[in-house]
């Protein structure tokens, strides 16, 4: 509020006619003499921070035209006035709704990160669980096939011990009637069918 009044005050006192300038001096535009500021004293330089002034740079537009006097240039600043605040409520609309949807939209895609990161956990959790149960039936399969191993070996050293037990027995045999046929002096009839003879 503050602040139209002390634009409504600048638009008027820019509007007043301007007095002629003196005769001995050159003629000088309104934004030179707006330009040329005196350098205050030395003294007055003291930082006051409560009362901190801010230099407003208007635009060139405004800045090139000159007033002519009058309440109708008054109603055209006026206007200008009324159309530059309200291009500057609309460009912090503008703005705050941007800053509105960037930050929806990273809320949004921290809660979507969120979600792949608990999924992909459960995942690798179901996955990990898996494995397990794979090693658990692969010990218990390659136990299997040991004992199965072990089974065979023990049942091929059991017919090998036959094997050597049933030669042992032949040749014992074969021994005894090797004898028996040298007591007797015959000759086997088993070996004359072997020879063709």
């Amino acid at each position: 509020m503050a602040e139209e009044e002390a634009k409504k005050v600048e638009v008027e006192v820019t509007s007043e006619p301007t007095p002629p300038p003196p005769e001995s001096e050159p003629t000088k535009d309104v934004t030179e003499e707006k330009s040329v500021i005196p350098q205050p004293a030395p003294e007055e330089l003291k930082p006051d921070d409560s009362k901190a002034l801010a230099v407003v740079e208007k635009p060139p537009e405004l800045a090139e035209e000159k007033p002519t006097g009058g309440s109708h240039d008054r109603d055209a600043a006026l206007a200008r006035m009324e159309t530059e605040k309200r291009l500057s409520l609309i460009k912090a609309w503008e703005e705050n709704e941007k800053t509105k949807a960037e930050n929806k939209a990273t809320k949004k895609e921290s809660a979507i990160l969120s979600w792949e990161n608990s999924k992909k956990a459960a995942i690798e959790a179901e996955l990990r669980k898996m494995e397990e149960q794979l090693e658990k039936k692969k010990a218990e399969y390659a136990e299997k096939m040991k004992n199965k191993i072990a089974m065979i070996h023990k049942q091929a050293e059991e017919k090998r011990a036959l094997t050597e037990a049933q030669k042992g027995e032949e040749l014992l045999k074969a021994e005894e009637e090797a004898a028996k046929y040298r007591a007797k002096g015959h000759t086997p009839k088993k070996l004359m069918g072997c020879f063709g003879g």
